[in-house]
């Protein structure tokens, strides 16, 4: 695949704060009627994971942080509200110093967690926390959804080069371009999507289309024109017609390409058996003296799909994954919330049948076994200290203000690649195993049976 590396820049987004549900003003409006704005805790979590999923992928981190640094109504927001007849003028005024001055804990991007962990803490006046809330879902729930299938992805091709194919099908501008930043925080090797590329600073990939082909008068044309235009190396789509007939013109052309300073590196498969036309392929490139020729699959791949190709030991280089990552086409959605755990130094509890939530402020604690696999995670108190293991939430905004250095992006994919090398084996498979379920501290259940008598 032609390579194309950039410098990243800032990652913008969708930043206004009506990007957010109503009943976050209707209650900020009624706090504000009580004068209520004391210190709030919340958490975001996961109640349960998807049946095709052993562990989940920590992501979306940096641009909840970048949202929450930027937060502010602007003129015409503020005057929309004014218009729209649901909100007092001492409300709306009240909104227009609104900033963000919290404090954020949470799991690094990259981190591999569980159900009923958290993996983000937000401690701020209530006003805050509780506007912030829809978004935070948001911007976390995809990137982790992404990163989670990804992960999946990246452990089936077992250290193959991965692009991320997926900004076509993707639901929105938005959702293509954090799907690639997620896919590359879990391990993958790049993206064709160029708007990524340039805001993330991911390696970009690309060949060409069926359409350039068909626009040629045959195939050996296309390769040509194809081949001399580019300033790197070449990879050609070569399944258009005749996926075989396509491999021997390559061999044909790729003597005088080279001469002319255009050598061919690769091919790519789009359709049918790949498996078969891979082996086929790579006879006739290898007999035609390619055998640094590389093939590259693609064509409504995921990780079973790759696991069974690698699985037949298809002669494959590399794979191209797109709409089932990057939708999460088999679990679209995680079982997830964003809940209050402490309003004015006081610890609440949610008792919802079926929802019930562990109440306070909490951090999670893992252990490790002597070859070095997660063997253990607890769920405590935050303040009952490191006895239990290693904490796994840590700070990332003090005061409204981001703690530099930030972990990058790719201090947060060599994080995942470190976490999916912790993972206890059978939660490395594709398969459903035993499910992994954190230790409840008997200090938080004490805690929780405590509230539980009082309401």
């Amino acid at each position: 695949m032609d390579r194309m590396i950039v410098p990243a820049v800032a990652a913008s987004g969708e930043t206004g704060v009506l990007l957010t549900d109503l009943y976050e003003l209707t209650m900020l409006q009624a706090y504000h009627a009580r004068g209520m704005n004391a210190t709030a805790v919340f958490e975001f979590f996961v109640r349960a994971l998807p049946p095709e999923r052993n562990f989940l992928i920590a992501a979306g981190l940096a641009q909840v942080v970048e949202y929450l640094g930027n937060l502010r109504f602007e003129a015409d927001e503020l005057e929309w509200l004014a218009r729209c007849g649901r909100f007092s003028p001492g409300f709306v005024d009240s909104l227009a110093g609104l900033r963000f001055t919290g404090d954020v804990d949470a799991m690094p991007e990259g981190t591999a967690f569980f159900t009923d962990e958290p993996i983000l803490r937000i401690e701020a006046p209530l006003r805050e926390a509780q506007l912030v809330e829809s978004r935070v879902i948001n911007l976390l729930h995809f990137q982790t959804l992404v990163a989670s299938k990804a992960a999946r992805v990246v452990l089936a091709a077992g250290g193959k080069h991965l692009v991320d194919f997926g900004l076509r099908r993707a639901h929105g501008a938005e959702a293509g371009l954090l799907s690639a930043r997620a896919a590359w925080l879990a391990g993958f090797s790049g993206t064709a999507t160029l708007e990524a590329a340039r805001r993330f600073g991911i390696p970009a990939y690309g060949t060409m289309a069926h359409s350039y082909v068909q626009a040629h008068r045959d195939e050996a044309q296309a390769f040509d024109h194809f081949a001399l235009a580019q300033s790197g190396e070449v990879h050609l789509l070569i399944d258009t017609y005749d996926t075989e007939r396509a491999a021997r013109t390559v061999v044909e052309l790729a003597p005088g390409l080279a001469a002319r300073g255009a050598p061919v590196r690769g091919v790519r498969i789009d359709s049918g058996d790949l498996a078969e036309h891979a082996r086929r392929v790579r006879a006739i490139l290898d007999a035609g003296g390619l055998r640094d020729t590389t093939i590259f699959a693609s064509g409504n791949l995921d990780e079973h799909r790759i696991a069974a190709l690698e699985a037949v030991r298809a002669p494959i280089d590399g794979y191209g994954v797109g709409t089932r990552m990057n939708t999460s086409s088999d679990a679209p959605y995680l079982d997830c919330a964003y809940k209050l755990q402490e309003y004015a130094g006081e610890p609440r509890r949610k008792r919802s049948e079926g929802k019930a939530t562990w109440p306070g402020r909490k951090q999670v604690f893992r252990r490790y076994d002597t070859r070095g696999a997660i063997a253990a995670d607890v769920v405590t108190i935050a303040q009952d200290g490191g006895a239990f293991g290693e904490p796994l939430l840590v700070p990332f905004m003090r005061g409204g203000e981001a703690i530099e250095p930030r972990l990058s992006l790719a201090e947060g994919r060599d994080h995942a690649a470190r976490q999916l090398a912790k993972l206890p084996e059978p939660l490395r498979g594709l398969a459903p195993a035993a499910a992994f379920v954190p230790e409840i501290a008997p200090e938080l259940r004490a805690l929780a049976t405590r509230l539980d008598a009082t309401h």
